[in-house]
C-alpha cells in the first residue's frame, strides 16, 4: 500500500465513523462515544526520546563516571536496557528516516546527512542519493492515525530537503522547529525561520516545554510524541552553572570523559527526559505510556570517547553505530531487565504497531522486525543478520563502506580497497574494540558474510560509489 492509498483508507475510516455517529440517537450516541473513548484509552501512548550524537558510553546508565544521567538510570530500572542496539546509519538523517519508515537507508537511497556537500576530489564518487524522505512513505505517525493517535514532532527533523517534506506533511498534527539547523544553543538559540530564542532560553529546555504542553493537551487521547533533541550535537554550548559543576568533579578531569561543556549538555538532555517522565506521572498516564530512548548515531570522537568501542560518528566501527537504548513498556516489560540481542532502528515501526494492537504493515516496514518478543521475554527474533551501507566520504578518515553483523560476527567492506584489503572481519564477542581483523585467517566466515552482504545490497538496490575519473592522488 502506497501513501496515497493509505490516506484514502484513513479518510474512509473517518467518514464511516461520522456516518455511524450521525445515525445514532442521543442516548446511543453517548454510549457509542464512551465506547470509543474506552477503546482509545486502552491503547498505549508513545514517547520517543531521540538524542543527537549521544555515544554508547555517554551516560552513567552505560558506565560513564563523569556524565550524570539519573533520569535515564531511572528509566532503565523501570524498563529494558539494550546492550547491542544499533542505528541504521552512522550519521543522523538516514537513521531518522529508518525510524520513521521502518526501512534501511540503502533501500530509501537516503544514505547521508542531508545538506552535507559531496566530496568530488576523492578516489570514488558518491551516488546521486535522495536528500529527502519521500512523501510516498507511510510514516509511523501516519500508520498510528487510523487508531485515533495524535502525533507531535518537536525538534530536529532532518529528513527534508525543502519545507514540502516537513513533519506537518508526514502525519504529525503538532510540530515545532522542524528544520535541522541550529546555530546556537545558549544563551539564546537561532533556528530560522522560527523566532530567535530569548536571552537565557536554552533550546533543549524549549523543546521540553513544547513537549510537556503537547502531553497535557492530549492526555485523554492516545498520542505519539517524537521529541528529537538537537543536543548533544555541535556546537557544544551549555549552561555555565553546569559547566562549572563538571569542572569541579574529579571524574571529569581525568579518564576518557573530561569535556565539561559536553557533560553539561548531557545533563540538560537528561533533565528533559526527567521533566517528560514527571509530567506523565503527574497526569496519571505513566502506566499506559511507552517510553523509548535512543541516539541517532555514535558519539563524535573529537568531543567524547566511545571506548571500549572503536572510533565514533560516521565510522563503520561500533563507536559509530552502536547506541544507548532503553524501552519502558509498563505492565509488560519486566523492570530492570537487560537484552543483548542485536536490534536496529528499523525495528521501532513494527514494534510500536504491535504494542498498539494494530496490524503490521510489512510492505512498509519491510526491513524492521517487531522486538515485542524481546520486551516480553518470550523468545528471540529469528533474524539472520542486520546491515549498513554508507557509500560516501565523511571528513578525512571515513571512506565509503558497507557492513553486516550476523551473530557475533561483523564484516566490513571498504569500497576504495581491492583484493584482501577490501574486507575486515571481527568477532565482537571476543573483540568489541575491533582490533583483530580475522578476514585473512577465517576466510570461510569472511566469504559467508561477503555473500550475504552482496546479496543484500542487490536486494535493497543499494547505490554503489563509482570511480572518479578526475581523481588526482
Amino acid at each position: 500500500m502506497n501513501r496515497r492509498d493509505f490516506i484514502k483508507r484513513v479518510a474512509a475510516f473517518t467518514a464511516f465513523g461520522s456516518v455511524v455517529s450521525n445515525n445514532i440517537l442521543n442516548g446511543e450516541t453517548i454510549l457509542a462515544n464512551q465506547a470509543v473513548n474506552i477503546s482509545l484509552n486502552k491503547k498505549p501512548n508513545f514517547v520517543f526520546f531521540l538524542v543527537d550524537d549521544l555515544g554508547w558510553k555517554d551516560s552513567s546508565t552505560y558506565g560513564s563516571k563523569c556524565y550524570e544521567t539519573p533520569n535515564l538510570d531511572k528509566l532503565a530500572k523501570q524498563g529494558m536496557l539494550f546492550t547491542d542496539a544499533y542505528a541504521a546509519a552512522a550519521v543522523c538523517s538516514p537513521t531518522r528516516a529508518s525510524i520513521l519508515t521502518g526501512k534501511y537507508p540503502a533501500r530509501l537511497h537516503l544514505t547521508h546527512a542531508i545538506g552535507v556537500p559531496a566530496q568530488t576530489d576523492r578516489k570514488l564518487l558518491a551516488p546521486n542519493w535522495t536528500q529527502y524522505m519521500s512523501l510516498n512513505e507511510v510514516t509511523i505517525a501516519e500508520a498510528l492515525k487510523p487508531a485515533g493517535y495524535i502525533s507531535g514532532s518537536f525538534g530536529k527533523w532532518h529528513v527534508e530537503g525543502t519545507p514540502k517534506y516537513y513533519p506537518s506533511l508526514q502525519g504529525f498534527d503538532d510540530t515545532s522547529f522542524e528544520r535541522h539547523i541550529v546555530d546556537k544553543f545558549y544563551p539564546y538559540y537561532t533556528n530560522p525561520p522560527y523566532p530567535e530564542g530569548e536571552e537565557g532560553e536554552y533550546i533543549t529546555d524549549r523543546l521540553t516545554d513544547d513537549s510537556v504542553k503537547f502531553i497535557e493537551k492530549n492526555k485523554d487521547k492516545p498520542f505519539f510524541l517524537y521529541l528529537s533533541h538537537y543536543a548533544v550535537h555541535v556546537p557544544i554550548q551549555s549552561k555555565q552553572e553546569l559547566i562549572d559543576k563538571y569542572s569541579q568533579k574529579d571524574e571529569c578531569n581525568c579518564g576518557e570523559h573530561r569535556n565539561h561543556p559536553y557533560a553539561a549538555m548531557i545533563q540538560s538532555v537528561d533533565e528533559s527526559l526527567g521533566a517528560v517522565m514527571d509530567k506523565l506521572t503527574e497526569l496519571g498516564i505513566d502506566d499506559r505510556t511507552v517510553v523509548i530512548f535512543m541516539s541517532d548515531n555514535g558519539g563524535l570522537s573529537s568531543v567524547t570517547s566511545n571506548a571500549p568501542l572503536r572510533s565514533g560518528k560516521a565510522s563503520e566501527f561500533e563507536g559509530g553505530i552502536r547506541e544507548p537504548m532503553v524501552i519502558k513498556w509498563p505492565g509488560v516489560t519486566k523492570p530492570g531487565t537487560v537484552c543483548s540481542e542485536p536490534v536496529i532502528s528499523t525495528d521501532f515501526y513494527p514494534t510500536m504497531l504491535e504494542m498498539a494492537g494494530l496490524p503490521l504493515m510489512p510492505q512498509q516496514h519491510v526491513d524492521g522486525v517487531s522486538i515485542v518478543p524481546l520486551l516480553k521475554q518470550t523468545g528471540k527474533l529469528g533474524r539472520e543478520a542486520i546491515y549498513w551501507h554508507f557509500p560516501h566520504y565523511h571528513s578525512t578518515f571515513v571512506t565509503p563502506w558497507s557492513a553486516v553483523r550476523k551473530g557475533d560476527w561483523k564484516l566490513i567492506e571498504y569500497f576504495e580497497n581491492e583484493g584482501d584489503a577490501r574486507w575486515a572481519l571481527y568477532n565482537l564477542k571476543d573483540d568489541i574494540g575491533e582490533q583483530n581483523n580475522l578476514a585473512l585467517t577465517n576466510t570461510a566466515k569472511r566469504d559467508e558474510l561477503k555473500s550475504m552482504l552482496e546479496n543484500w545490497q542487490t536486494a535493497v538496490g543499494a547505490q554503489i560509489p563509482t570511480v572518479n575519473p578526475n581523481y588526482n592522488p
